[in-house]
């Protein structure tokens, strides 16, 4: 992953970690996890433990549900 994407997705981490689920959608498949962030053509796969954002998954939209 380039630098610039990684530093795109920890900034938009921080901004959302404030209040998480207005900015997320629940996942159909709970297997893979609860939720996800959509930042560009990336996706963040996440649940929520108490008040922690807990992060599973990142990775591309092409393949990061298989």
């Amino acid at each position: 992953m380039e630098e610039n994407v990684k530093l795109r997705i920890a900034r938009k981490l921080k901004e959302y970690a404030k209040e998480p689920l207005k900015h997320a959608r629940r996942l159909i498949d709970p297997k893979i996890g609860g939720y996800r962030f959509r930042i560009g053509d990336y996706r963040i796969i996440f649940d929520i433990d108490a008040d922690t954002i807990v992060v599973l998954r990142v990775g591309h939209r092409r393949s990061i549900y298989r």
